[in-house]
């Protein structure tokens, strides 16, 4: 094991013994190593923090984004289940986290240096989080508004900012509590969101076809466009949750890694494939460009209501382990704040890109811009994550991970490691090449008509990079235990 006699001065690392982490209560730890003796839970519960968070309105609104591209019914399923195999790769990195017993955004230490993980590891995870942060909370708003207008008032100015304050209340209120209030509360709401989503998937299957009215079938490369575009965008809710060892890293050590990652990967699998095919089925009888409102016309009045209100709490659930993930990631990066007193940045930031989400002139467009380029910084990010550990075999020596020092076996050269920061640079340079956005059009998107490949490209070129450069240097050898 390496030696961490010599620690740096983390947020709040040396501590007297106490229960960090219980229900109701702050938890009073933030990217410091949980030792064994704090170490609690079963890799099962991961299903329900999983699914109660992805029980949510963003993926109606990618499911039915498919058909407004074009798609038929059978090719938009087609997209929906290729796209949502990269919860594989969520589940993959979940198991670092009782390897490691700490946040992804330490661990990441390993793969970007301490230094180079305050920008390129901790930092981009940190921006990411505030993006994500700010659509959801539009869209919990959005529902709130047209809530507030099926109850018969005005949605003045005024009960607009008493909306969007109460849904950022509830959910960076959540965040401040923590881990163990977020796993209680998580299988409560995956048994409300739960039954709700069913409910709603009953109705819109009443009224779906698979073969719309007035649909012209594309082919050639007039189809693979939107294929790419749909695939892009499914692609990028799974890979929008590069923290999942955050919900994991309470785990014992001795916990098995494929029970963590098989339910880490089943619960977020399984709503996103529900709610996408709710979108999908809708969008064979209505206009899925505004989704939220032509959505009236086939449910039943009193269940529109149970649909307004589900997708609030839907967005709140969705951004609770977001913010929990963005007050690590903040601590990761140098910054000497709680992790609960993190939540405060994270809800001015939020709340001013909520705003501006709000002030779009196209809400749909804004969020599939935000989704694609997302995508080209998650997905060789992610697929570095992942080489690094089965490089590793998830082998990591957690107390070394918060050594900090020159003497750190995670100092590597100055700081960085730049096996990491080349990979992610070509990662990203190589997925913004094949990105298609209103934005912006990569190079080889516009040779191929439209064809946004950024998923695919940018994670097999990080990942090829990375796992080459580290073998060649042996930067996979240290920190192991």
């Amino acid at each position: 094991m390496s030696d961490t006699s010599h620690v740096a001065a983390d947020p709040g690392h040396t501590r007297p013994h106490e229960a960090v982490d219980r229900f109701g209560k702050v938890e009073s730890v933030g990217i410091e190593y949980i030792g064994p003796e704090d170490r609690h839970g079963r890799p099962r519960e991961l299903f329900a923090v999983w699914l109660s968070s992805n029980l949510a309105y963003f993926y109606i609104l990618v499911g039915g984004l498919l058909p407004v591209l074009g798609l038929s019914m059978l090719q938009s399923f087609a997209v929906l289940f290729v796209g949502n195999l990269f919860w594989a790769l969520v589940g993959l990195l979940a198991v670092s986290g009782p390897s490691t017993g700490a946040p992804s955004t330490i661990t990441t230490r390993a793969m970007y240096g301490v230094r180079g993980n305050r920008v390129f590891g901790a930092g981009a995870v940190w921006a990411l989080c505030i993006a994500y942060e700010g659509l959801n909370l539009a869209v919990g708003a959005l529902a709130g508004f047209a809530l507030v207008s099926f109850a018969g008032l005005e949605t003045s100015f005024l009960v607009k900012v008493v909306v969007v304050l109460v849904v950022a209340a509830v959910t960076f209120t959540m965040g401040v509590y923590g881990h163990a209030t977020i796993v209680r509360l998580s299988v409560w709401f995956s048994v409300l969101l739960g039954v709700s989503t069913l409910a709603l998937g009953f109705f819109v299957v009443q009224h779906a076809t698979l073969h719309p009215a007035g649909f012209h079938p594309l082919d050639g490369k007039a189809l693979w466009t939107p294929l790419l575009i749909g695939l892009t965008a499914v692609a990028a809710l799974p890979l929008g949750w590069p923290g999942g060892s955050d919900y994991a890293r309470y785990l014992p050590r001795t916990t098995s890694p494929r029970a963590v990652a098989g339910w880490t990967a089943l619960g977020g699998w399984v709503p996103a494939v529900v709610l996408e095919s709710i979108g999908i089925l809708a969008g064979s009888v209505i206009d899925m460009s505004d989704p939220q409102t032509n959505m009236r016309s086939i449910l039943p009045s009193w269940f529109y209501a149970v649909f307004l209100l589900v997708v609030v709490v839907g967005s709140i659930t969705n951004n609770v382990l977001t913010v929990y993930s963005s007050g690590l990631a903040l601590q990761a990066m140098g910054v000497r704040i709680s992790r609960a007193r993190s939540v405060i940045a994270d809800a001015v930031l939020g709340g001013a890109l909520c705003v501006a989400a709000l002030a779009s002139a196209s809400f749909l467009t804004s969020m599939s811009n935000v989704l694609a380029l997302s995508v080209a910084l998650l997905g060789p990010f992610a697929a570095i994550y992942g080489a690094d550990i089965l490089l590793r075999r998830n082998r990591y020596d957690g107390p070394a991970l918060q050594d900090t020092s020159p003497s750190g076996p995670f100092w590597f050269h100055d700081g960085v490691n730049w096996s990491g920061v080349i990979a992610l640079a070509a990662g990203a340079a190589a997925a913004l090449l094949c990105v298609d956005t209103t934005l912006f059009v990569g190079p080889v998107a516009s040779a191929m008509g439209g064809g946004d490949l950024s998923a695919l490209t940018g994670t097999a070129v990080a990942a090829v990079v990375y796992t080459g450069s580290s073998l060649l240097l042996g930067n996979h050898r240290k920190g192991n235990l």
